[in-house]
């Protein structure tokens, strides 16, 4: 049985496009569109500005047959070393199509770059797949962005554009964006216009550039909730009621599940120490931050199975099973069992 293409890296295909080691055909796809696009971009840019009239060929699958992209895929670049030829929106396509491709695949032509892109999608293909892999093919999967990734994600980035950023930034940063790459390069690249070389990235920083209140976000009412702060809590809640678009409930409520979960977890781990406890909850490093040194003074295992169902009780009736409460009254009503769960079943 036939072994599985191993996709290359986003930075490693980056890599080999910069330093002009190019394949003769490249398949990318996945439901991380952002990554896509970025690639599509430098594929783009092989070809000079001034020769793409001639050189390069974008085709959209819904638009074209088969046939044409491989006629297209044949002909030789005109006073070029390559010509590139795009196939975009190709997971549209079923897999009769699309396989069609496998007859160009069988022998590509060494000066086209062909390349099959599927935004959002993994393609539905195998034969084209299998003649283009034996036939030094390269495979790019772009997978959504885990929750829990756009921390190093958001460092990572802000690093390579020479800049830094206080935890507590960064904590806001990956509440706002979540797991959108298209936004958190965005969003960060705002900061990066606005900044000079080396400068520090702070909450006051964010909330001028990008908007994020510096007092009143998801960070600050886990905060809240991990000193039992009832009265930050609920004005926080008050300026989320007031401006629902830029603090939507189903962040809140995911932010705050994550919270109390993570504190059951370390008040059932063993070893106490911060390394450990950063660990039980796939935390890197081996630093704490204060919210969970807090909680877990203030809150017991039986009042967080409590708080825990009480947080599942409210997300349900979001989506209207039981309630068609406002949101927002859901919220109140989930951080008042929050702050007075007595922690018994």
């Amino acid at each position: 049985m036939a072994k599985a293409p191993k996709p290359v890296t986003f930075d490693e295909l980056k890599s080999q496009l910069k330093s002009r080691r190019f394949s003769p055909i490249y398949i990318l796809h996945g439901e991380e569109g952002y990554y896509i696009d970025e690639l599509l971009k430098e594929f783009t840019e092989i070809i000079p500005e001034a020769d793409r009239d001639f050189n390069l060929y974008t085709f959209y699958a819904p638009e074209v047959e088969m046939d044409t992209v491989m006629d297209a895929c044949r002909r030789y670049p005109m006073m070029s070393d390559y010509q590139v030829v795009i196939l975009k929106e190709a997971q549209t396509l079923p897999q009769t199509v699309l396989d069609r491709l496998h007859l160009y695949a069988q022998q590509p032509t060494p000066t086209t770059i062909l390349v099959v892109s599927g935004r959002g999608a993994k393609l539905k293909t195998k034969e084209f797949m299998a003649q283009a892999m034996t036939h030094g093919g390269v495979l790019f999967e772009s997978n959504k962005l885990k929750e829990g990734s756009a921390n190093n994600i958001i460092s990572g980035f802000i690093k390579e554009k020479g800049l830094n950023i206080e935890p507590k930034g960064l904590s806001m940063l990956c509440d706002y964006v979540g797991t959108d790459l298209s936004r958190i390069y965005n969003e960060v690249s705002k900061l990066t216009v606005a900044l000079p070389q080396g400068a520090m990235i702070t909450p006051e920083t964010i909330e001028k550039h990008i908007g994020i209140s510096k007092d009143y976000n998801n960070f600050e009412l886990v905060n809240a909730l991990s000193n039992k702060n009832a009265k930050m809590a609920f004005t926080i809640l008050d300026h989320f009621r007031s401006d629902p678009k830029n603090n939507p409930f189903v962040v809140t409520i995911s932010m705050v599940w994550n919270f109390f979960s993570n504190l059951l977890v370390m008040l059932y781990t063993k070893d106490k120490n911060e390394a450990s406890l950063c660990s039980a909850i796939g935390r890197k490093g081996n630093w704490l931050p204060p919210d969970y040194k807090n909680g877990m003074k203030n809150y017991n295992a039986w009042q967080l199975i409590e708080i825990l169902r009480v947080i599942r009780r409210a997300d349900a009736s979001s989506k209207g099973v039981g309630s068609r409460m406002d949101p927002y009254d859901q919220l109140h009503d989930m951080i008042y069992h929050i702050l007075t769960a007595p922690g018994k079943i």
